[in-house]
């Protein structure tokens, strides 16, 4: 069972929405080529929150991830399209119901 994961909260500025969106599916092809990144997510919370969740099984896989590609795009893009910095935090998991859990 993966125990590490990453959570990342992001808000649009005004407008940038659909771009943000954009943003994020572009992001998804980059999450499946990192070895170490067991699950990807990226969500539409409300009309201008977004999220990330992922999740490693160890914590060199996310610590890769968090120095890797998407962070540094998230974080190039954060003047542009977001209302602040992303909010990153780096929870473990502690129970799950997945597939070959």
């Amino acid at each position: 069972m993966d125990q590490f994961a990453v959570w990342a909260q992001i808000e649009s500025k005004p407008g940038k929405e659909s771009e943000v969106e954009e943003f994020l599916k572009s992001a998804q092809p980059l999450a499946v080529a990192e070895a170490g990144t067991t699950t990807w997510y990226a969500l539409k919370i409300g009309p201008s929150k977004y999220g990330i969740f992922d999740t490693f099984a160890d914590a060199a896989g996310r610590d890769a991830h968090l120095n890797g590609d998407i962070a540094k795009a998230l974080f190039a893009k954060a003047p542009d399209l977001f209302v602040r910095e992303p909010e990153i935090d780096k929870p473990m998991i502690l129970a799950a119901k997945a597939p070959g859990v």
